[in-house]
């Protein structure tokens, strides 16, 4: 690649050293003609795909008969549209009673008002967040963020927050460390204005909470009224299969955080439905430029009323991710001595290496076969999965093909030589 000006914060480029030009549906081309299928849907916010054609249309038409570009919170057309549309689609068939903040355009604003306004309503200062959880990097969702590597850079104290272990992570419940520190008046623990929790954790190595885990700790905060927030900037939009992750648990979040694919097209957006009686903002009383991105509207409209006027997407989902799980456990079998293990559910998936550089020598074998693929876990051990939702069943075949012979690698340099366990393999 040439040299650039670019930050030394960049990241994903590292993994991928070649330049995209064009990209549609589960497929990206480079600028020498090369093309990769893509496991990745940039972290998320492309569950339908690169340039999905029904939604480019509508951005088309919009453009070209100068729509509104940029609004703040004016009231226009497309903000209308999409929230009439998303009430009708979304809310209603689900019985949800949520009003609709648009915050800043990224997952880090929607969790950032979630936690004021968290705040503004209780009065406590305190968050409840989870090992291994990932709320964004600006300063409030830092704190609730667990990653060493993320916090490290905030140059600043990151207080207010008490840590507990999250579903499946260790021996220790943290559900029981929370209700006993509520309980006990002299734990010295003082009542926290709410809970922020993801049902799949996505950096922290797609660890999924059981249902029974989260009803207790909606149950949890429902005695104490603390207020759960489900951060659903990654898992939601259909990811785990039905639109919010949470709905197949039985639990109602009091506040819930939506970005990435909520625009449908890769277009900056974001969302913080809560409560109607947490709605105690002043006007403005939170606010950001961008918080009007008619563009993403119109293709968020767009995507909703394409792929969740029915439950095909959402069939098609489980059904796809039914396939992915059972190539990942054959993929285990013939791998044996590498002790994997699989996690996921709909169409997140990840690939669980006891050796960490061997989830890295993986990541870089796919990119050699042209398959994109980025890894997560507290040491990058986990290959982590997230094609499109929209991906047909012969580029899904495909990619865990090319999969399979990335992990084939590693398994052959372990078999010949058992001393290779991690200075060995190439870096």
């Amino acid at each position: 690649m040439p040299a650039t000006i670019e930050s030394e914060v960049r990241s994903y480029c590292r993994s991928w050293p070649t330049t995209f030009a064009h990209a549609r549906g589960s497929r990206l081309v480079d600028e020498d003609g090369h093309e990769y299928l893509d496991f990745f849907s940039g972290a998320g916010a492309l569950n339908y795909g690169h340039n999905p054609p029904e939604l480019k249309r509508e951005l088309i038409s919009y453009l070209e008969r100068d729509g509104v570009a940029h609004s703040l919170d004016m009231a226009t057309v497309a903000k209308q549209e999409l929230l009439r549309t998303f009430q009708q689609l979304i809310l209603e068939p689900r019985g949800l009673d949520y009003k609709v903040q648009f915050t800043g355009p990224t997952g880090t604003n929607s969790v950032e008002a979630a936690l004021k306004l968290a705040r503004l309503v209780t009065g406590r200062q305190g968050i409840v967040a989870f090992t291994g959880a990932f709320h964004g990097v600006s300063v409030g969702s830092l704190a609730a963020t667990a990653n060493g590597y993320m916090r490290s850079a905030a140059g600043v104290p990151l207080h207010h927050t008490l840590r507990l272990p999250y579903d499946s992570w260790g021996s220790v419940s943290g559900l029981d460390l929370l209700a006993g520190l509520l309980d006990d008046t002299s734990s010295g623990v003082s009542l926290p204005a709410a809970v922020i929790v993801e049902t799949v954790q996505g950096e922290g190595g797609i660890r999924c909470a059981s249902t029974e885990w989260l009803l207790r700790l909606q149950s949890i905060c429902a005695r104490h009224d603390i207020l759960l927030i489900v951060d659903d900037v990654q898992m939601g939009c259909g990811r785990t299969g039905p639109f919010f992750s949470f709905e197949t648990s039985g639990i109602v979040p009091d506040i819930v955080c939506l970005s990435k694919s909520i625009s449908g097209y890769g277009l900056p957006m974001a969302l913080t439905l809560m409560r109607p009686r947490l709605d105690r903002w002043g006007p403005g009383q939170h606010n950001g430029t961008f918080r009007g991105l008619n563009p993403a509207f119109v293709t968020a409209t767009a995507a909703l009323r394409t792929f969740w006027s029915d439950d095909k997407l959402e069939k098609s989902t489980a059904l796809a991710g039914d396939l992915v799980a059972e190539r990942l456990e054959a993929l285990r079998s013939v791998n044996a001595s590498l002790q994997l293990r699989v996690r996921g559910r709909g169409l997140v998936w990840g690939l669980v290496f006891q050796e960490p550089a061997h989830a890295a020598h993986v990541a870089r074998a796919a990119f050699d076969r042209r398959l994109l693929v980025e890894r997560s876990g507290s040491q990058d051990e986990v290959v982590k999965l997230m094609p499109p939702l929209t991906i047909t069943r012969a580029d899904l075949a495909e990619g865990l093909r090319r999969l399979a012979e990335a992990v084939a690698t590693v398994q052959e340099q372990v078999t010949s030589q058992p001393e290779m366990v991690t200075s060995g393999l190439p870096q």
